[in-house]
């Protein structure tokens, strides 16, 4: 006698995931504005003409929202939920790969949402 193999559908499980950085762990996810997957940070240093330098005009760590303004004057603002908006104080020089979303702060680099 087999019993029943109880199983979730998949829409539960979706229901259920969530990033570790929810939980104030490191990010678990490769979503836009998590973790930066090594094929994006590869794209990103293989294509040198889609970086804008622009400076920092806000970050709140809290939502991890920060706004940068280009050199062009475009204002554009990015989420993290890694901790960029603690390295980036108002005034700070970074870099926007524009095609797929990296924010680079000094040498570390972030994945962010726009």
């Amino acid at each position: 006698m087999t019993s029943p193999q109880t199983r979730l559908s998949p829409l539960e499980v979706r229901e259920r995931a969530a990033c570790m950085c929810d939980h104030g762990y490191a990010c678990s996810s490769f979503a836009p504005g998590h973790a930066l997957h090594l094929i994006q940070a590869r794209l990103a240093s293989a294509t040198p003409l889609g970086w804008v330098d622009a400076l920092v005009d806000s970050a709140d760590a809290t939502t991890g929202e920060i706004v940068l303004r280009t050199l062009d004057g475009d204002v554009v603002t990015v989420w993290n939920a890694g901790g960029a908006a603690l390295e980036a104080s108002a005034g700070t020089p970074v870099a926007l790969h524009r095609d797929y979303a990296v924010l680079a702060i000094g040498a570390t680099k972030y994945n962010v949402a726009r």
